[in-house]
């Protein structure tokens, strides 16, 4: 193995760790509709889009999409393409559903930085 995929090995392992760290927090015992969508927030910030979870994963798809697309031989997009889509809905789709889960657990809470 490459030193290259073993540090993308070791980040993925970091991605995942922290993805656990996230579902235990809203998992335990306790915790109120505030701090969930606090949590939710970190994954996905309206105010942000870019700067949550989410948005690092939809920036990485894109980052994976134009790699797919330089190293694609007949450059038809077959690699890049749904890259490009996948990273799309993380960043559309699926963050506003997080987005409207986080206003029915604390409306209020979009007024706070």
């Amino acid at each position: 193995m490459t030193e290259r995929l073993q540090i993308a090995r070791a980040a993925a392992g970091i991605i995942r760790l922290g993805s656990q760290q996230l579902e235990d927090i809203l998992a335990s015992e306790g915790i109120n509709p505030q701090e969930a969508a606090a949590v939710l927030r970190e994954v996905f910030c309206e105010s942000d889009p870019g700067g949550g979870v989410l948005g690092a994963v939809a920036q990485l798809l894109t980052t994976a999409a134009g790699t797919a697309d330089r190293l694609d031989a007949d450059g038809d997009g077959d690699a890049s393409c749904p890259l490009q889509e996948a990273a799309g809905f993380i960043a559309g789709a699926t963050g506003d559903r997080v987005y409207a889960a986080t206003r029915v657990l604390d409306p209020e809470g979009e007024r706070t930085p």
